[in-house]
């Protein structure tokens, strides 16, 4: 079980591929689909915010770092050392397979990933924290983001929610021959059949959460948001803060 810099680790190669399924696989749909409430409007998104922004902070805090922040490390950092020693062998070669195209692709999008995830998580949660500001990821501040600076950022979200997607659909595929689900050709070549769905329904549900920021635009100038909530009652006007 020595650890050598020239190969695989054979413990820490299957923990790589269990954690890009659990948690962080798990991580990114629930994710998405938590996301995709911007379809609903500002209100609804703003209250998926409220409800991680309502629960107490040290607990939130520990379960960023232990259950997300954690795995999302030691996924990218060794995957980037299984990318550092892959020898693609679909493009320029004899080998024109499907499964050597998603070998080739898997690792491409993986260093992809490990930048767009650092300038994703720098920009919103990172940003959020050191601000002590939860706005800076409420619905608003994300239509402003999208929309600015010639929609620069929706591409790179666009081209980010696809590039996770396959990355994931894919290390699903690898996930079940690893750890040993599927060994025949009969239900590999089935399991890749369904990793290609699954790729394109998640970067649907991501693209939809995207689409909902421009659909549901800032037409008025304000967005609700979580941190206040305003009672009118007959004959009188109060903001009550909370």
């Amino acid at each position: 079980m020595a650890l050598a810099l020239d190969k695989e680790n054979y413990l820490l190669h299957k923990l790589h591929s269990l954690t890009g399924v659990i948690p962080v696989g798990y991580y990114m749909v629930q994710h998405l689909v938590l996301n995709s409430f911007t379809i609903a409007g500002p209100e609804k998104f703003n209250a998926v915010i409220g409800f991680f922004e309502g629960m107490p902070k040290h607990f939130l805090i520990t379960l960023e770092i232990c259950m997300i922040g954690i795995p999302i490390l030691f996924h990218a950092i060794y995957g980037m050392f299984i990318t550092y020693r892959a020898k693609p062998n679909y493009f320029g070669s004899v080998y024109g397979w499907s499964r050597n195209l998603m070998y080739t692709l898997q690792r491409w999008t993986g260093i992809f990933l490990f930048f767009f995830l650092i300038i994703h998580v720098t920009t919103t949660t990172g940003a959020k924290y050191y601000n002590h500001d939860a706005k800076l990821v409420e619905f608003a501040k994300w239509h402003e983001k999208l929309t600015s600076h010639g929609y620069i950022w929706l591409i790179f979200y666009i081209v980010g929610v696809a590039t996770a997607s396959f990355h994931l659909g894919s290390g699903i595929w690898n996930f079940c021959i690893r750890w040993g689900i599927t060994v025949s050709d009969k239900a590999q070549n089935a399991v890749q059949k369904f990793s290609f769905a699954f790729f394109v329904v998640v970067t649907l549900i991501g693209w939809a959460a995207l689409g909902g920021f421009l659909i549901h635009g800032n037409a008025d100038g304000t967005q609700p948001e979580t941190g206040t909530t305003q009672v009118v009652k007959p004959h009188t006007s109060f903001v009550v803060a909370r």
